[in-house]
């Protein structure tokens, strides 16, 4: 056991939502010699529930945790106890798994699960664990697989002797075994993302798959064939070959990598045979490479007008994702697009295809990144907006005929979109769709509230939660058409969360609320003989859809609401640029009288606005603003934007823009805004062995979560590979401090919150010991909207 115990990073963890690993004391060891012989399954381990707050939390309040965090973390044995911060005691108990190699009982629904694995000598091994969370191998987290996919395998390290594994579960069921590691490098093509080849189709495609290092050293030089076939090959079909140079995958761990693929002459409507050989290029003779590894995928093959999947390569990681299609039958600029979201566990295809073809509109379905996903919020809510950007410039529409639905988590999902961007679409549909964490599966800890709470460090902490509180920011939806239904037997989603929004927009005045409640219904229902789910392709909502247009011209009055201007800033001639208070919701109400050129209204919780004349109904010119008992008035008129600003709380007009060293919607909010812009992890290698073993840890199981909860694919890079004009324009997580990573003085030498051994210093104020952690978020150096975002601790 090594005198240094690893700096412990206790922060809302990044990706999942709920609290983040801290890191188990490890000890570096040489490199291991070879693989496990044969498959081991865990049959044997220690159970210990109750320990854990449930429900969504910020920090979440675990006895185990606090003894990882102290220090004070040991191996358990049965019979040990845990003490809780009332004052009473868990147990841990012996456990065996079943006769299929599953664990199962009540403490496993948000408890743990200890066990160890003899090795006669250090050896490397794929750890396949199904159902949960996270695990700690020999003290350093690695990615879980809580929704039981099956598809995660991520090479671990036995060290000679016991090996630990604390597993942290959710589900009450866990199975865990180590299957060999038959060499350096592998594919796992369990976890690919494949487009469908259209017929006449010629132009390469996106496909990603899993390639996992088992070796203690960064796989380079990497080349990945893509040859795609007909299955059983005639003279008419000629096989067509692509190879796609591959980005460095990190030590023991796993990366999703994008190649390139494309159909041959002749395909049929059916299935492909996609082969993938994996190369490592020799340097001196590149063509002359032996495959490392090889992999057959099949491939579906559809006609045009069929429902099909389309891959595209995001902005938001680099990664190859997908979307799926239910294109229009008749193709035309005058046709209305339809963006549509998917409940939990259902994927995208599965969506399109719940859906009739119709002549007159296109139906785009993103996936939320995963069949779970972030809920449609987060990153999955960037994915639907991405997936938008890319079908309204890819499938002919009218831009005005756009339109929102979702059934059960992609019914929220269409309350929170709707919500937050009510300019975008004509109509919204929510379908058996809850509102909000506070509302639907949970037990009210992670109500945000109007206001902050009382305590400064609490009420920081809570605001982060604005965001997901749809009811906060209702009253946008006054601005678009929206058809609500739901059946009122559903056991999954409870019919009061459509009868709550819909008493709310009543009392709202909306002025264009339609519902349906089908009496007898449950949460997936089908009652006519017409294709299509009628739980998701019902005929009125979709008659709303089609008569719906994005008003043009704008709305002569305008109340919008945004909890974070980064995520939601405009709304038709309006913008809210910045705020007084962070995260707490930001109001602005104002009415455009044409008839004397002027602008009223009042604001509340806004430090800048922006006002767009050129966007205001009618011919008329903006000769006055009055706004919060200023009155402003306009020297000069025209069509450029207007910007104001409130100083010492009086409202005066500004000839400039938010500087973009300020606070602005393209660069503000929450740290979860550093995982975008091909997000680069960068850890620290200038520290003692244990410090920097622990910044590699850290960043690699990020970047794993990420891979398994957002289908992503982040760069991790040691501090020694930082090239500031190569990753020119990405945003950057650092991971160490001032002392143990090289980029920090680079990117953050400026920053007023400094972190080094012993030290944190915020303005002028200085934190002393060496059990102290920290994460903020810095605006890059010389960049008008790139992040840099700061893990470390003392």
């Amino acid at each position: 056991m090594p005198t240094h115990r690893l700096l412990s990073v206790l922060t809302p963890l990044l990706i999942t939502g709920v609290a983040a690993p801290v890191l188990l004391p490890f000890q570096p060891s040489a490199a291991p010699s070879a693989s496990v012989a044969s498959e081991v399954v865990l049959t044997e381990g220690l159970v210990i529930g109750g320990v854990a707050q449930g429900g969504r939390r910020a920090f979440a309040a675990d006895a185990v945790q606090v003894q990882i965090v102290r220090g004070d973390w040991r191996a358990p044995n049965a019979g040990d106890t845990v003490r809780l911060p009332d004052g009473s005691s868990r147990t841990w108990e012996s456990l065996r798994a079943n006769a299929q190699g599953i664990f199962e009982s009540r403490a496993l629904s948000g408890g743990y699960l200890a066990a160890t694995v003899a090795s006669p000598t250090e050896r490397i091994a794929l750890l396949e664990a199904r159902g949960n969370t996270m695990v700690y191998v020999n003290g350093e987290p690695r990615a879980g697989d809580l929704y039981d996919y099956g598809y995660l395998r991520l090479p671990i390290k036995l060290h000679r002797g016991r090996n630990h594994l604390l597993f942290v579960c959710g589900r009450g069921r866990l199975r865990a075994r180590l299957l060999p590691a038959t060499g350096p490098v592998s594919l796992n093509t369990d976890d690919s993302t494949l487009p469908d080849l259209l017929l006449g189709e010629e132009a390469p495609l996106w496909g990603a798959v899993v390639v996992a290092n088992t070796s203690e050293a960064p796989l380079t030089n990497l080349r990945l064939e893509a040859r795609v076939s007909t299955n059983q090959e005639t003279p008419k079909v000629s096989p067509r070959r692509l190879e796609t140079t591959l980005p460095v995958v990190p030590p023991l761990t796993v990366r999703k990598v994008g190649f390139r693929l494309a159909a041959p002459h002749g395909l049929s409507v059916g299935t492909a045979r996609l082969t993938l050989t994996l190369r490592r290029s020799d340097q001196s003779s590149p063509q002359a490479a032996a495959a490392v590894a090889t992999a057959d995928l099949p491939v579906r093959v559809r006609r045009p007008n069929e429902t099909h999947r389309r891959t595209f390569v995001s902005d938001l990681d680099g990664s190859v994702q997908y979307y799926a299609v239910n294109p229009a039958q008749n193709p035309s600029p005058q046709n209305a697009l339809i963006l549509s979201l998917h409940g939990a566990s259902v994927e995208a295809i599965g969506q399109a295809d719940a859906y009739g073809p119709k002549s007159w509109v296109t139906l785009i379905a993103p996936t939320n990144r995963r069949p779970y996903g972030f809920d449609w919020e987060d990153w999955g809510r960037l994915d639907a907006l991405e997936v938008l950007r890319l079908a309204q410039k890819s499938y002919p529409h009218d831009p005005a005929r756009l339109a929102l639905t979702g059934h059960s988590m992609g019914g929220h999902g269409a309350w929170s979109l709707g919500s937050l961007f009510p300019d975008r679409f004509a109509a919204i549909g929510p379908s058996a769709g809850w509102i909000s964490f506070a509302t639907y599966g949970s037990s009210g800890s992670a109500a945000a509230p109007t206001t902050a709470p009382p305590t400064g460090t609490e009420a920081l902490i809570r605001r982060g939660a604005n965001l997901s509180d749809t009811l906060l920011r209702s009253e946008n939806l006054r601005m678009l058409p929206v058809y609500i239904l739901h059946g009122d037997a559903d056991v999954n989603v409870p019919v009061q969360q459509a009868r709550r929004m819909r008493s709310l927009l009543t009392d709202l005045k909306h002025p264009r609320l339609e519902w349906h409640i089908e009496k007898g219904a449950g949460h997936w229902w089908d009652v006519s003989p017409e294709p299509g789910a009628d739980c998701v392709d019902w005929k009125p909502m979709f008659a709303l859809f089609e008569q719906s247009r994005i008003p043009a011209p704008a709305p002569a009055e305008i109340a919008f609401t945004t909890p974070d201007p980064a995520v939601s800033a405009s709304c038709y001639w309006l913008r809210i640029d910045q705020q007084e208070t962070a995260m707490l919701p930001s109001r602005a109400h104002l009415a455009w009288d044409a008839a004397s050129g002027t602008l009223r209204g009042e604001t509340r919780n806004v430090q800048r606005l922006t006002i767009r004349p050129a966007l205001l109904p009618g011919k008329s010119v903006l000769r006055r603003i009055e706004i919060d008992a200023a009155m402003l008035t306009l020297s000069r008129s025209g069509t450029t934007p207007i910007f104001l600003v409130k100083e010492a709380g009086h409202w005066r007009l500004t000839g400039k823009a938010t500087p973009a060293s300020a606070k602005n919607p393209e660069r503000s909010g929450s740290f979860k805004q550093a995982f975008q812009n091909r997000f680069v992890l960068i850890y620290g290698t200038r520290g003692t062995p244990d410090e920097n073993a622990w910044a590699y840890a850290r960043a690699r199981y990020d970047a794993e979560t990420f891979l398994y909860r957002g289908n992503g694919a982040p760069e991790i890079l040691p501090d020694s590979a930082y090239d500031g004009q190569l990753l020119r324009g990405r945003n950057v997580i650092v991971y160490g401090n001032a002392d143990i990573n090289a980029a920090w003085n680079v990117l953050l030498r400026d920053s007023p919150v400094q972190v080094r051994r012993g030290e944190v210093r915020v303005g002028k104020t200085v934190h002393r010991g060496n059990d102290l952690s920290c994460v903020f978020l810095r605006p890059k150096p010389g960049t008008s909207r790139v992040l840099v975002g700061a893990v470390c601790g003392t």
